[in-house]
């Protein structure tokens, strides 16, 4: 197979051709063997003709091939076909573009913690890699400085990986040798080529780059496993091999290729326009992104915290919610030492203060809570006599081991005791009901839930300064109430 079919691409795979005797004897390999062979990096269920492409296999003609994916380095596995591949490329005075994968996403052996590196992928030859150590779970890598052209589309398009999928730091390296004269001297190799940087972490290391050998006529592209080859080709045949190697797309006459040289200068303004605004719709959701990260990190602890906490953690959750409101709640056992009183005393301008108990319970809330609270409003004087306290509010999340969904609206529901409920000094709100005024931001109805009809005249924040007196707010030791 020496010619491309017509309007495709041919592309060199390091692999065998999915569902030949080749391949099932490498899977027969890989389920008997001792050592397992390098995973197979490119899918068999890849649409090649939609991406313009025509694969060829390991055991195929690769001479006439402008690109290698994932290729392999050793006897019988790529080694012969990588060789044709760069021999043509050299004849033809073509860059040679490479697309590697690094890493495995789903590791079947333990990570050696004093080794060099989990990662490692050879380059150009076996005296020069890249490789690297896994990152930890949830990090988001930026566009390196200074990119354009092909390489910033490709940074652009890796962008939209899920947020689980991992990335490896990635590392130039060279290799030690032993020599086998039973001499213990080594041989050192220094690495080759020159590693450019396209996306990196918060270190500035980069996750995906670009390697050119020392002689320029080779570039190849990390990428790290988990990233979709859909993406990828769409990007090879779209931008690196316009840019890089025009000539395998007119050899090929490929359809998705229209010649710089013969465009009008209408379509390269129109063409250079929808690159900027792609460029620009990646920074803005990279950007967009990180905001939501940081709006869910706040969110987290209060949302858990009021829905399904008890103790200290339901406390602290509430704390924040009123302090959110524009109220000034006051951490009661750090005031007074111990648990003497109720757990926040809570008050505005405006508004007289008053004594909040903050329960948890995993069945019905219990009908003892308001006394327990009566008790503190009735001892507060000898407590805290120059701060007056009128009433006392409960604040229950009952129910907890349920659903939101699923537990009843009101705290308590037997009549004779809401009757009796409304003699007393006490309000009762439940902590899904205080969720959800805290979810919308309705900041005025938590103030008169909790203050009465005078908390409604605090004046209220603005969102910006809410969300930075909840951010800013110290964690307080809490103790577990029971």
């Amino acid at each position: 197979m020496s010619s491309a079919a017509a309007g495709l691409v041919p592309v060199h795979i390091g692999q065998p051709e999915p569902g030949s005797e080749r391949d099932r004897a490498l899977r027969l390999w890989a389920e008997h063997g001792r050592d397992r062979p390098a995973p197979l990096r490119v899918p068999g269920d890849v649409d090649w003709p939609r991406h313009g492409l025509q694969p060829r296999w390991l055991g195929m003609e690769s001479s006439d091939c402008a690109v290698a994916l994932s290729p392999g380095h050793f006897h019988n596995q790529g080694n012969e076909e990588m060789k044709r591949l760069l021999a043509g490329a050299r004849q033809r005075g073509e860059l040679a573009l490479v697309v590697t994968v690094v890493g495995q996403v789903k590791e079947e052996r333990p990570r050696n913690v004093f080794g060099p590196g989990d990662a490692s992928v050879h380059l150009g030859d076996l005296f020069t890699s890249v490789g690297g150590r896994r990152l930890p779970a949830g990090t988001r890598p930026e566009i390196a400085p200074g990119l354009s052209g092909a390489d910033r589309d490709l940074a652009i398009r890796l962008l939209t990986r899920p947020a689980d999928a991992p990335w490896w730091s990635l590392q130039l390296r060279g290799v030690h040798l032993a020599r086998g004269d039973g001499s213990g001297s080594e041989e050192h190799h220094a690495p080759e080529g020159e590693l450019h940087p396209i996306l990196v972490d918060a270190l500035g290391d980069p996750v995906v780059a670009a390697w050119s050998s020392p002689a320029g006529d080779q570039r190849w592209y990390v990428v790290p496993d988990g990233t979709g080859w859909d993406k990828v080709l769409g990007w090879l045949v779209h931008r690196a091999l316009p840019e890089y190697v025009p000539g395998a797309l007119r050899r090929a006459r490929s359809p998705f290729f229209v010649d710089p040289d013969l465009q009008t200068a209408g379509e390269q303004s129109a063409r250079q326009s929808l690159d900027e605004l792609e460029a620009q719709y990646a920074e803005e959701k990279q950007r967009l992104e990180q905001t939501l990260r940081e709006a869910e990190e706040k969110a987290k602890p209060v949302r858990y915290g009021l829905l399904y906490g008890s103790g200290s953690e339901l406390a602290d959750a509430v704390a924040q919610v009123l302090t959110a409101a524009g109220m000034n709640a006051v951490d009661l056992d750090e005031e007074l030492g111990g648990t003497k009183s109720a757990d926040l005393l809570v008050s505005a301008e405006g508004a007289s203060a008053r004594l909040v108990e903050v329960k948890g319970a995993s069945g019905p809330a219990q009908e003892s809570f308001i006394g327990q609270l009566q008790r503190h409003l009735e001892t507060w004087p000898q407590l805290r006599p120059d701060i007056p306290v009128s009433d006392g509010v409960l604040i229950v999340n009952h129910q907890h081991k349920l659903h939101p969904s699923e537990r009843s609206a009101d705290v308590y529901m037997r009549p004779e005791h809401l009757a009796s409920l409304a003699s007393l000094p006490v309000t009762v709100i439940s902590a899904v009901q205080l969720f959800n005024w805290w979810r919308a931001g309705d900041w005025a109805a938590i103030r008169s839930a909790v203050l009465g009809p005078a908390g409604t005249g605090v004046p209220e924040a603005a969102p910006a300064e809410l969300a930075q007196q909840q951010t800013d707010r110290p964690r307080w030791p809490w103790r577990r109430r029971q």
